[in-house]
């Protein structure tokens, strides 16, 4: 798949016809980064929308202590760096490879004078934008409504709406899990030994099977 295929599957860029969709691709640069590395520290200046060609990566923000809290774990086809094409403000949280990583990288310029030209791709940022914000808003609602357990249902019923499968093909450990929902890891091994217990859940390789739809989403919306 070339770039100007690939393009064609983001979501920010799905809905521009194919010449469009080529000078886009004329305008971005790949660049490869391996397993652990910091694509973006906060706080840097932000010039630029990043978008996963190949691997995965996370967005977090880590305290002076050390602790980290995961924002979002961001796979292919799925980009960050959105804020800054607006606001040019610095970044606003690390960006870390989980694994090995290949990201398209737009020019905040670039971008701009392509919006300027395609009013549509101004839209679908718009869209983009919007959906993420209903996304913190929910996540922020579990964090302050739901114990563990619930936190821990709705992060899995939401990755699994998002890759449209109750298979849930992200790797996912339990730290990651906890980083991600604000919680120790050992609570969430054991809420999770309780789901698999239940037959809620199953797992294989890190890979999480959902078993039992209803009973998670039950589980999702007991509030404290």
């Amino acid at each position: 798949m070339n770039n100007t295929e690939f393009l064609a599957t983001v979501p920010l860029f799905k809905s521009l016809d194919a010449a469009e969709l080529a000078r886009f691709a004329d305008l971005v640069r790949e660049k490869s980064y391996p397993k652990g590395s910091v694509i973006l520290f906060e706080d840097d200046p932000g010039d630029s929308l990043f978008l996963v060609r190949d691997g995965r990566v996370k967005v977090v923000l880590v305290a002076e202590d050390g602790r980290e809290v995961i924002l979002g774990l961001l796979g292919v086809g799925e980009h960050f760096g959105e804020l800054s094409l607006i606001d040019d403000q610095p970044r606003s949280a690390h960006v870390i490879a989980m694994e090995e990583s290949t990201l398209l990288v737009l020019r905040r310029d670039d971008f701009r004078r392509r919006v300027e030209a395609s009013p549509q791709v101004a839209w679908s940022l718009l869209a983009e934008l919007s959906r993420r914000l209903r996304r913190a808003d929910d996540k922020i609602g579990s964090l302050v409504l739901l114990d563990v357990p619930g936190r821990i249902a709705r992060m899995l019923l939401d990755s699994a709406d998002e890759g449209g499968s109750p298979l849930i093909e992200k790797p996912l450990t339990h730290q990651t899990i906890a980083h991600l929902i604000g919680a120790s890891r050992e609570t969430v091994s054991r809420a999770m030994r309780e789901f698999q217990d239940s037959g809620w859940i199953s797992t294989d390789r890190r890979r999480i099977r959902i078993t039992d739809r209803a009973a998670l989403d039950k589980r999702a919306q007991q509030r404290l």
